[in-house]
């Protein structure tokens, strides 16, 4: 075999083997950087111990390890204090700036936690029959956050889309999130005051049979018929539009087209407005309620701990998460 073709053959096979492993940053202990630092600043142990809130004598050690690891000497003993050596100050001039700017960057950080944007998922019913309307009240509160709403009738994941914090309407489980209770409801139908009117008024439950029942796509109106005492009109009223969504199903009522099933976290406006009317005494618990949802550890950061007491509030509840 040639003896040239074999060793280049080696060498193209080292070449393509090869891999440059990056080294690992050969830092000193950052605790006795500040240390030194503090000090040489200061011109001493004592007053660096004051800032840093440790006694001089751990300043003292906190330098010593820092000069074996550099295999300097970086302070020298001049009567009862201590100066600088020609290595501390060169080593000084380039620290201070280097932890300024940890500083200022930290603090950027620490700021955008506690003020920006706070991005909120809920569907379209709930943020605008319940939470845009008390909004404002946040936005005094909390002047330097400014709220991103999005809405869906889909659930949204904030684990893994661009969500800080979500209200969610359901039964509270939701694996692998954080669910915090928000607030119940209940369920009750509702109508323009013009259906208490006319040829058909509504005066008992019976009554709706002569009326156009709104629905939503999945509703318990079988459940209210057979609390009412009436439950033949579940056959009877299921019949009639259908909405996909709880607010569409609200203004539907409110501009006389029949009797929904409200919600009466999403009509209280509309009722104590005198918008719609609730014609009947009857009440039906809701299987569901409103929880806070968010991916684990969201809560810790301080923005978003304030949107959660905030909403709280609101719901007429304490917020317990943190």
């Amino acid at each position: 075999m040639d003896g040239g073709w074999c060793k280049q053959y080696f060498l193209q096979s080292v070449k393509w083997n090869f891999r440059v492993v990056p080294m690992a940053r050969s830092l000193p202990p950052l605790n006795a950087v500040r240390a030194f630092e503090a000090a040489g600043r200061h011109r001493g142990f004592a007053r660096a111990a004051e800032e840093l809130s440790i006694t001089a004598a751990a300043v003292g050690q906190h330098v010593r390890r820092l000069e074996e690891r550099l295999g300097a000497r970086l302070f020298r003993r001049h009567g009862r204090g201590v100066v600088l050596t020609a290595a501390g100050r060169a080593y000084l001039e380039a620290l201070t700036p280097a932890l300024e700017r940890i500083e200022a960057a930290t603090e950027r950080v620490v700021q955008a936690e506690r003020t920006g944007i706070v991005t909120v998922s809920t569907t379209p019913s709930f943020a605008a029959k319940w939470l845009v309307p008390r909004l404002a009240g946040f936005q005094v509160r909390h002047p330097e956050i400014d709220v991103r709403l999005s809405t869906s009738n889909a659930l949204a994941d904030p684990a893994v889309e661009d969500v800080d914090v979500a209200v969610r309407y359901g039964p509270g489980r939701w694996p692998g999130l954080e669910v915090h209770p928000l607030m119940e409801t209940e369920l009750f139908p509702v109508c323009s005051p013009a259906l208490l009117e006319g040829a058909s008024p509504l005066r008992e439950p019976a009554d709706l049979r002569h009326h156009t029942v709104l629905h939503l796509m999945a509703d318990d109106w079988p459940r209210w018929f057979a609390a009412a005492g009436v439950p033949e009109l579940a056959a009877v009223a299921e019949r009639g539009p259908r909405f996909s969504d709880a607010g569409l199903l609200t203004a539907a009522a409110v501009a006389g087209q029949g009797v929904a099933l409200g919600q009466r976290v999403l009509v209280a406006d509309d009722l104590a407005a005198g918008r719609l009317i609730a014609p009947f005494s009857v009440t039906l618990a809701s299987t569901h309620a409103y929880y806070l949802v968010c991916a684990p550890g969201e809560l810790e950061r301080p923005k978003v701990s304030a949107f959660a007491a905030w909403i709280h509030g609101e719901a007429g509840g304490v917020f317990t998460g943190r």
